[in-house]
């Protein structure tokens, strides 16, 4: 039996039910991986109100942490997706972990040095690697069953990957967050600055340098089983032509909506922390704000499940489009509310997030036939509204003053995402691209 790879397949290595492959080890191997690179992308939650207290940052500053983590898959995708062409899905999802642990290894230098940039430099390096995993990651689910429950199969794959994401901050919170100091960078200068840097770095470094080691173990664990997958094959085509695909309707509204998406998710995700901290919020500090970080992710850890169920039963269109209205009414509620009810109302978002990108992801690529692989490439691009929207939501909360105003801009990317499931669930029409 021959698989269907990619970024870049042939997309005729199927079975006779047209299912590329039925492999339980395989699956499980997949849901590590999305379990992984959810969980360490969601530690950026927890650093970025560290950095921005040790370097003193204003909002809009603290979010090129998720700039330069996000820059990474419009950098990297096309060359990743070329390395899978290359090299195999296996062998580029060791390269990817090994990318990953050097990007952690990165956080020693950043420490020593004390600045901020060299953190800039080891984020997006960790990202890379995060970025060929996936590259990896979301097209092998897809294969592993028949096309009519892809939306299904890729929700529930996703679920581990807010599994990742419950679980990192809460730990992250209690070694990262936990040690609050009684004096703040903004009251030091000098060699006594740097030094107080140093050491509140220090924990950072610690806790990446623990998932260097898991990362270096798992992908032992990849390179001796890299041989698993029989008769893998890729075309010889570029996938550079594969972007002619956004002169489409459908899926360059699809595309746009990722790029939405992964800019809203991250943006919230970002400032919860020092939303919750706000007396007029929950009032909490750092490490208690910290661990209720969980909550949000967590939310999409349920959605996901429960998702992969109802996504079964009723229009994946419609259920974007009521999912992406609950977003917004929760973003109004929480600005307009105080105490509990603005703090846990925020945190519900993620509960609205749960089936988004999985759901956008497979409407977007409906109808595309055999450049259903060109897509995924595509789309994979389109997560760097995740380095986009989060700044730019900084600068908003730094003009205004308010972190409230500021989430303007998410409730506005999913008033997009709702109109797309609009549209989305009508039927689609026999335009198949050429």
């Amino acid at each position: 039996m021959a698989l269907t790879p990619n970024p870049l397949g042939d997309p005729d290595q199927v079975d006779a039910n047209g299912t590329a492959i039925n492999a339980p080890g395989l699956q499980l191997f997949v849901f590590a991986l999305f379990f992984i690179f959810g969980g360490i992308t969601s530690l950026n939650d927890v650093i970025i109100p560290k950095l921005k207290e040790l370097f003193t940052l204003n909002y809009a500053q603290a979010m090129l942490v998720q700039s330069a983590f996000f820059a990474a898959y419009f950098a990297i995708s096309i060359p990743a997706a070329a390395l899978v062409k290359k090299l195999g899905y296996m062998r580029s999802a060791v390269v990817g972990l090994l990318t990953m642990m050097g990007g952690c290894l990165l956080f020693i230098p950043a420490s020593a040095s004390a600045t901020f940039s060299v953190f800039l430099l080891a984020l997006f390096v960790l990202a890379s690697g995060i970025t060929v995993v996936q590259v990896v990651a979301n097209p092998l689910i897809s294969l592993l069953g028949p096309a009519k429950t892809t939306s299904s199969r890729l929700t529930f794959a996703q679920a581990f990957n807010s599994l990742g994401t419950t679980i990192f901050p809460y730990v992250g919170s209690i070694l990262i967050l936990g040690g609050l100091a009684e004096v703040s960078a903004a009251q030091l200068s000098g060699a006594a600055l740097d030094a107080y840097r140093v050491e509140g770095t220090r924990v950072v470094v610690m806790a990446y340098l623990g998932l260097a080691a898991a990362l270096a173990v798992v992908a032992g664990v990849v390179w001796f089983n890299r041989h698993r997958l029989k008769g893998e094959r890729h075309s010889e085509g570029s996938i550079i032509r594969s972007f002619d695909l956004l002169k489409q309707k459908r899926f360059g509204f699809g595309a746009a909506c990722i790029f939405l998406y992964v800019g809203a998710e991250v943006a919230i995700g970002s400032f919860i922390v020092n939303y919750l901290m706000q007396s007029s919020v929950l009032g909490v500090d750092e490490q208690s704000a910290g661990k209720l970080i969980p909550l949000y992710w967590g939310g999409a850890l349920v959605g996901r499940f429960l998702g992969s169920g109802l996504l079964r039963v009723f229009s994946p269109g419609k259920v974007l489009m009521a999912n992406a209205t609950g977003a917004i009414a929760l973003i109004i509620i929480s600005a307009n509310s105080g105490g509990a009810v603005a703090g846990y109302a925020l945190l519900l978002v993620g509960l609205m997030n749960s089936i988004m990108f999985p759901t956008i992801f497979s409407l977007a690529c409906e109808g595309l036939g055999p450049r259903t692989a060109d897509g995924s490439g595509v789309i994979c691009v389109a997560i760097v509204g995740g380095a986009v929207i989060p700044p730019l939501t900084g600068t908003l909360a730094d003009l205004s003053g308010s972190l409230a105003i500021a989430f303007t801009l998410p409730a506005l990317c999913y008033a997009v995402i709702a109109a797309f499931g609009l549209y989305a669930a009508k039927p689609l029409r026999g335009d198949a691209p050429g």
